[in-house]
Parts: C-alpha cells; sequence; structure tokens
C-alpha cells in the first residue's frame, strides 16, 4: 500500500532553525507528500522563511503564541482538515495515512522518513494493524542522544511484537516526544482528539500519546534519526528553571484529567515517579528558589484550575477552530473532514 504523509512543523521566532529544518525535509529520501508549518506569531523572519523556501510548505500564523502545545494542535487539525482527491471510500480515507510532528529545531537526516515507513510496514505485516504512532531517534548537535527525547521501553504489557526485527533495534513504547513523532491519521479521528493546546509546552506529547497508545502499539525507531537543536545538551531530568512551572502544573492535569489515559498500575507508577523527579529536580537545582517557587505556582494551578478548551484558546483562527472542532465532534470519521 502507498503511505501517505503529511508533515507538520510548529514554529516560533526561530527563522534560521526553521530554515534548517526545511531544508532537511527536502532533503530527504522519502520527502512527505504535503508539509504544513504552523507558526506562532513569530515576531521574526520565520514566515517570510516559509514563504521562500522552495518546498512550498502551506502556512497557517496564529494570533498569539500558544505554545507547543498549541501549535501541534493546529497543525494536527489542519493536516486532518483537507480533501482527499480520488477518496472515494471516506470511511476508509485514514488507512495508511500520517501526520509526521517536529518543532522547527529538529532537522531531518535523510532516512528518517523512510526508515519510519519502513518501521510502519514492518509492524503492520506482524501485528495486523497500523501502529498508531512512531518515533525517531533524536541526537544532539555533537552527535549524542538526546535522552529528553527517548522513550522507555512499554513494561506492563505488550500489544502485538515487542520488537522490529528488520528496523534494528526499534521496540514497543508507552509514549513519544513531538521531536518527530509519526502518528496514524485514522487513529486520531477515530479517537476525536487532539493536543491540548493548554498545555503551551512540557507533557503536551506525553499526555496525548500516552492516549493514543492505551491499546494501540508505538514504536521508537532508531534507524530514524534527526538533529534536536536545543541550545544546550540535557536530558529529562536536567534543571528546567523557569520552566519547572510547566512540568508541574501539567503533570497534576494528567494525573487529574488524564486517569484513563492509564491502567491502575502505570497511573500509581506515574505518580511515584513524579513525586521522585520533582525532588531530584529540586535537589540537583542551581536556584532551588526559582523551583520552590515554579512549584509552588505549578501546584496552584494544576490543583485549582483545569486545561481550556482547544477552540476556545486558538480562538482569532476561524479557519483553525472549524477544524479543532470537526475533530473532536468527530466529523473527520464521518467524513465531514477527509483526512489527507
Amino acid at each position: 500500500m502507498s503511505l501517505s504523509v503529511t508533515a507538520v512543523v510548529v514554529s516560533y521566532n526561530r527563522a534560521g532553525l526553521l530554515q534548517q529544518c526545511l531544508d532537511g525535509i527536502a532533503g530527504l529520501t522519502r520527502q512527505p507528500d504535503r508539509v504544513i508549518v504552523i507558526d506562532n506569531a513569530s515576531t521574526d523572519d520565520a514566515v517570510a522563511v516559509a514563504r521562500r523556501h522552495a518546498l512550498h510548505p502551506e502556512i497557517t500564523v496564529l494570533s498569539h503564541n500558544v505554545g507547543g502545545a498549541g501549535g501541534f494542535c493546529a497543525g494536527i487539525a489542519r493536516a486532518l482538515d483537507s480533501v482527499a482527491p480520488g477518496t472515494a471510500n471516506r470511511r476508509n480515507a485514514g488507512d495508511g495515512r500520517f501526520i509526521w510532528l517536529m518543532d522547527d529545531d529538529t532537522v531531518p537526516t535523510p532516512m528518517a522518513l523512510e526508515a519510519l515507513l519502513a518501521a510502519a510496514n514492518e509492524a503492520r505485516a506482524l501485528n495486523g494493524v497500523w501502529p498508531a504512532a512512531l518515533g525517531s531517534r533524536a541526537l544532539w548537535i555533537d552527535g549524542r542522544e538526546h535522552l529528553m527525547n527517548k522513550p522507555r521501553p512499554r513494561t506492563w504489557r505488550a500489544l502485538g511484537a515487542r520488537e522490529l526485527r528488520q528496523s534494528a533495534g526499534a521496540f514497543q513504547v508507552r509514549s513519544l516526544s513531538f521531536v518527530s513523532c509519526l502518528i496514524n491519521a485514522r487513529m486520531i479521528a477515530s479517537a476525536r482528539v487532539l493536543p491540548r493546546a493548554a498545555y503551551f509546552l512540557w507533557n503536551d506529547d506525553y499526555e496525548y500519546t500516552t492516549k493514543l497508545l492505551k491499546n494501540a502499539t508505538g514504536y521508537y525507531v532508531p534507524a530514524s534519526r534527526v538533529v534536536h537543536k536545543t541550545k544546550v545538551f540535557g536530558s529529562s531530568d536536567a534543571d528546567p528553571g523557569e520552566r519547572f512551572f510547566f512540568e508541574v502544573r501539567n503533570k497534576l492535569w494528567i494525573l487529574r484529567f488524564s486517569r484513563r489515559n492509564f491502567t491502575a498500575a502505570e497511573y500509581a507508577e506515574l505518580v511515584l515517579k513524579t513525586l521522585r523527579r520533582w525532588v531530584l529536580t529540586g535537589w540537583r537545582s542551581k536556584n532551588r528558589p526559582l523551583i520552590v517557587d515554579c512549584l509552588k505556582r505549578g501546584l496552584r494551578e494544576g490543583f485549582a484550575g483545569r486545561p481550556a478548551d482547544n477552540a476556545e484558546l486558538l480562538a482569532g483562527n476561524p479557519d483553525v477552530v472549524a477544524a479543532v472542532n470537526a475533530v473532536e465532534s468527530g466529523a473527520s470519521e464521518s467524513g465531514a473532514v477527509k483526512i489527507g
């Protein structure tokens, strides 16, 4: 079966990195069929870079900055909100169609997409169904693996093959990072879910992919490589500084409002690992007063508030809001919105 891929790149005030990201996509051995750039109201030259690029990506400029979470929410909705010419059977419009997510500081290596699709085909042959999601191996600029983007193997129960033999080193996971994440479009349309824009940044990819992968397969594919050009090298337990607020608030929102994403055992494990991580963050930080302040604010907002609706946070962009509402209402599955 011929597979169709829509790439979604979320950008904010990093024109130079966006150029490198789009150049990387243009240099792929297997290019996506469609490229969408979601710009978070950048104030630099990012939009102009996208418009000048030889790829000629489709560009959606949001009216205000809604963070990576809001950008991916909008991007996935826009990817689903398209007419697929020649698609006679709308019910099966999502079969063999994927959405490939990445930030503007992600630069794919030439084989990145080809390796993901090879793994998807192998997983389908072994398991009888397409995987819900697949993730790439993220490297830093010096070639070291970016451990902040490396998922852990699925521990409690595997659905189908735990490993993919032809895709050397690929293993089944319970969550994935949005740093090069290939998601089954039909799974999104059937589940009627999008990332929560209210998360802004941090844990939005964890919340979303744990939801998709609770009863479906997902794989980490080391043969697919991207360069994640963060300012500094760090693992998931590196000192987050001011961003620790989002870790605390968003993790509490997951524990309060996304409990169904997990089995009882997984939920208990998440609680224990969260507490351990917060203690270690405070212990290792060079600026403990800042971490304590972020913890207090995160606890306050995490317990007192709840995530706002996606459509509310993306107001100001009618086309995006319409696409979001269509996905979350199930119109994309019924045929009002076709998967492209």
